[in-house]
């Protein structure tokens, strides 16, 4: 069994986690893509200036994924992701599968690895901010931390407008009793949608993303819920190990 499944937008948080909420701009062209309405590309931006004004939250996904064998079949996996965040050097981040369970807590000097279900974490001294770790973690690991690129469009150095072939609003909708404005996407090798809250607090709560570049189609489909005033506390961001933890070295890539 192969895991085809890619999910090109994986964070849907370096955006999400750091400070700011610049969307990049698409390159300058003598000929407009007819296909991009600007007014999607707009929605972008206002969702991610919205995110950057966050100093502290609490986002919850609840997803499902496809795994495609080998004969094109695809099977079904549930997998949900808690992340707590406090600008600009605080983070936890809880992810729950059918298959395994991660800790990633983060307080400004170490990050820590942890996994409950067989009891072993490793810890890392880590740069000073949010922003920093996660390349970091990314460079010298090859960790990529779930929903961590989940909003990149919001990084002003890498945002994801430049790579859109396609962008249409689709309509208004309502999801858990919220209502949303629904648009859909196309990259390169990637079809998704986001659909995100009307009005002041225009947050995503559900994100569908579909593989295009694998004939079997895998798809991930995520809904989020938001705490944009949560009450944290420094023991948030710190990690006890449990009394029958054990630590283990996280090795750097090419060693």
């Amino acid at each position: 069994m192969r895991l085809a499944f890619k999910l090109p937008l994986a964070a849907l948080a370096a955006g999400l986690l750091s400070s700011s909420g610049a969307l990049a701009q698409p390159a300058a062209s003598s000929t407009p893509n007819s296909d991009i309405e600007p007014e999607a590309v707009e929605a972008l931006k206002r969702m991610s200036a919205y995110l950057g004004t966050l100093n502290a939250f609490e986002a919850t996904a609840n997803a499902t994924f496809d795994v495609a064998l080998d004969d094109g079949q695809k099977v079904q996996f549930a997998d949900k992701a808690v992340v707590k965040v406090q600008r600009p050097n605080g983070f936890v981040i809880e992810r729950t599968s059918d298959h395994k369970d991660r800790r990633f807590i983060y307080d400004g000097k170490k990050l820590t690895v942890y996994s409950p279900r067989t009891s072993y974490y490793a810890q890392v001294d880590a740069p000073p901010t949010i922003r920093e770790t996660l390349k970091a973690v990314s460079d010298q690991y090859g960790i990529e931390l779930p929903l961590t690129d989940l909003f990149l469009w919001s990084e002003p150095d890498g945002g994801r407008a430049d790579k859109l072939k396609s962008a249409f609003y689709v309509g208004k909708t309502t999801i858990d009793g919220v209502a949303t404005d629904h648009y859909a996407f196309r990259e390169q090798d990637v079809d998704w949608q986001i659909w995100i809250t009307e009005g002041a607090t225009p947050t995503p709560r559900r994100i569908v993303i579909d593989t295009r570049d694998d004939a079997a189609r895998p798809q991930y489909t995520a809904d989020l819920t938001w705490n944009t005033k949560p009450a944290f506390s420094n023991a948030t961001f710190a990690f006890q190990p449990p009394a029958n933890a054990m630590p283990i070295r996280l090795t750097a890539l090419g060693k």
